[in-house]
């Protein structure tokens, strides 16, 4: 029997300033006067499939030093940079290569195996939010309709909340409560949050160009887990953590664990 290809972490350097200009060129840059935006996360899904394969540098994230104008995509894939490198040279487009430094590609293999009890520290890009099994109506007239896609906190504030607006602070049900809940669901049972070491890093609202132009929660979660299934947690990490891990969200980048108080 065929054994499982080793999974990697993967480095691309990125020419941001192309990738805008690549996103332009589709039509998916939005002008609003002097400054213009797009959905960032759309635009790398299409140019690593394409230039790439589909799904081969999934779940990614994409980080860019302050004031640069190359940033890096880090990705979790079946295949490393010699190989993807190969690739690249064998279908990308001119126009895919004036954004994607293939040539500066960097690999390194992952554990094979994990252990139950092991503690890891991760940052995540996630986007917390949660689908309506049904209609959900709001004092103000607002309908969802079910399938429709909420902020888990706004979720929580419009059902569990929705009779006492300040019941949420009162009850200490801070964004962060909520999303680290969001991910204790979402991690388990194949890891255990330390809620102790966690902490939201980063919220802002984002805008994506797909599925209609829908905004949601655009957060940064650092923290500790402990491993309680050594395949699950393995599987976890490549397949992504939450929802849209194919737009730039759910990327586990492990780091070391925070050190315990003695």
């Amino acid at each position: 029997m065929t054994q499982p290809r080793q999974l990697h972490l993967v480095r691309v350097p990125m020419e941001t300033k192309a990738l805008a200009s690549w996103a332009g060129e589709r039509g998916w840059v939005r002008h609003r006067g002097k400054q213009f935006d797009f959905d960032e996360g759309r635009a790398l899904h299409h140019l690593l499939d394409e230039a790439l394969g589909p799904g081969l540098l999934r779940p990614f994230r994409l980080l860019v030093p302050p004031r640069r104008a190359t940033g890096y995509l880090y990705a979790y894939s079946r295949r490393n940079a010699e190989e993807l490198a190969g690739r690249a040279r064998c279908y990308a487009l001119p126009d895919h290569l004036a954004v994607l430094r293939t040539e500066s590609m960097q690999s390194k293999a992952m554990p094979g195996e994990w252990r139950v009890g092991q503690k890891l520290g991760f940052d995540l890009r996630a986007r917390p939010v949660r689908r309506l099994t049904g209609e959900l109506g709001t004092a103000n007239g607002t309908t969802y309709k079910a399938g429709a896609e909420l902020d888990a906190f706004l979720l929580e504030a419009l059902t569990v909340f929705a009779a006492d607006p300040d019941g949420m602070k009162k009850a200490g049900r801070t964004r962060e409560a909520v999303y680290l809940d969001w991910l204790s669901e979402r991690l388990a049972p194949w890891a255990a949050l330390d809620r102790a070491s966690s902490r939201l890093a980063g919220f802002r609202r984002g805008r994506a160009a797909r599925n209609g132009g829908v905004g949601g929660p655009d957060t940064t979660i650092r923290g500790t887990v402990t491993i309680s299934d050594a395949t699950g947690f393995g599987e976890l990490l490549e397949r992504g953590v939450g929802r849209h891990c194919a737009y730039g969200y759910g990327m586990m980048m492990l780091r070391p664990p925070a050190r315990t108080q003695s």
